[in-house]
C-alpha cells in the first residue's frame, strides 16, 4: 500500500522529524495541528474560540493535500490547556464537525510548545472509493 506524507514545509517538521499528514491507502493521519497562519504566527492569542477555528481551518489545507474533506474525519483529539475552554473549543468543534460528528476526545495538558496555544487537534480520516496502490 502507497504512503504519501504531505508537509506544510515548517522548520519544525524537519527538525522533529515528521509530516503535518500521512496517507496510506484510504486512511489520513493530521498531525497536532495548532492556530498558526502561514508564516508560522499565532492565530487569535487568548482566544480559544479563535485558534479551534484557525487550527480546523489548517486541518482542512492538510486533508485537501492528501485528496480528503471534513466530511471523511472519522476521530478527532483535542487537547487543550484549560479545559474551562471547553465550550468555546467545543463550538468551534461544533461548526466545522456538527453534521459529521466524528468520534472524539478533549484532553487537558499542562501547556502546548508555545505558552500562546490553547488548543491542538488532531484528526483521523477515511476517504471511501478507490486509491491508487
Amino acid at each position: 500500500m502507497r504512503r504519501e506524507n504531505i508537509v506544510s514545509g515548517t522548520e519544525w517538521e524537519e527538525a522533529v522529524g515528521y509530516s503535518r499528514a500521512v496517507r496510506r491507502g484510504p486512511f489520513v493521519f493530521v498531525s497536532g495541528t495548532t492556530a498558526t497562519d502561514g508564516m508560522g504566527g499565532i492565530v487569535g492569542e487568548g482566544d480559544a474560540y479563535r485558534q479551534t477555528v484557525q487550527t480546523i481551518n489548517n486541518i482542512r489545507v492538510a486533508l485537501e493535500v492528501a485528496g480528503a474533506t471534513l466530511p471523511d474525519v472519522v476521530r478527532t483529539r483535542i487537547f487543550v490547556t484549560d479545559i474551562r475552554l471547553w465550550e468555546e473549543v467545543g463550538r468551534a468543534h461544533g461548526e466545522a464537525f456538527g453534521e459529521i460528528k466524528p468520534a472524539s476526545s478533549l484532553i487537558e495538558v499542562s501547556r502546548l510548545i508555545d505558552g500562546r496555544m490553547l488548543v491542538e487537534v488532531e484528526a483521523d480520516a477515511l476517504i471511501s472509493g478507490e486509491y491508487p496502490a
